[in-house]
């Protein structure tokens, strides 16, 4: 999700932020479970999936915000 930054930057939020954490986790793991929808692995409806994708951009929004506010 932050292709071009330095992986140490990522684990160092990883490490002192809870939320980034949490929301860092999150995010990977809907992601896991979108793709695995999508390639037909997963079994779960229309529904469902949908919201799996709100969630996952919702995350991935916040951890934008939170990355630009504590990295420096």
């Amino acid at each position: 999700m932050f292709e071009g930054q330095p992986q140490a930057e990522i684990d160092r939020l990883i490490k002192g932020n809870p939320e980034f954490k949490q929301l860092y986790q999150r995010h990977k793991e809907l992601d896991k479970k979108v793709l695995d929808a999508e390639l037909g692995v997963l079994p779960i409806d229309d529904t469902t999936l949908a919201r799996m994708k709100r969630e996952k951009l919702a995350a991935k929004d916040r951890l934008t915000q939170l990355y630009a506010t504590l990295r420096h």
